[in-house]
């Protein structure tokens, strides 16, 4: 399995990557492994000022659907328009194209705060 060390992680297995004062924002190669084929991604969140922990949007595999929790304070300002016709993007290159939505971060401290990639592999080894 796959931890990026660029990256930090949530509890809920969540990613974020900083890109300038930009976060991109999605779910973990381990997380999309337990929830299987990935057929739909809703994300109605764009424009919203948004607290870390709620929810941002669902993802919905095969078998289930699973919500999307925001790792930090923010505003969400894009979606991956790549997922509304290839929602199995989040399968096959969860770090890349994959990825989910983009967010302006209201604090970049907040980012530090979350899991390495080492403490990452320890909660979910």
């Amino acid at each position: 399995m796959n931890f990026p060390e660029s990256l930090r992680y949530t509890k809920d297995h969540e990613w974020i990557r900083m890109e300038g004062d930009i976060a991109v924002i999605g779910i973990t190669e381990f997380a999309q492994h337990e929830l299987g084929d990935i057929v739909y991604v809703e994300i109605e969140s764009v424009g919203k000022e948004m607290s870390s922990g709620e929810v941002f949007g669902t993802v919905e595999a095969v078998k289930t659907v699973s919500d999307l929790y925001l790792p930090v304070n923010g505003s969400v300002i894009e979606v991956n328009p790549k997922l509304n016709s290839n929602p199995e993007l989040v399968n096959s290159d969860p770090y890349g194209d994959g990825w989910m939505v983009k967010m302006k971060v209201a604090s970049a401290g907040d980012v530090n705060a979350l899991m390495d990639a080492a403490a990452y592999k320890a909660l979910v080894d």
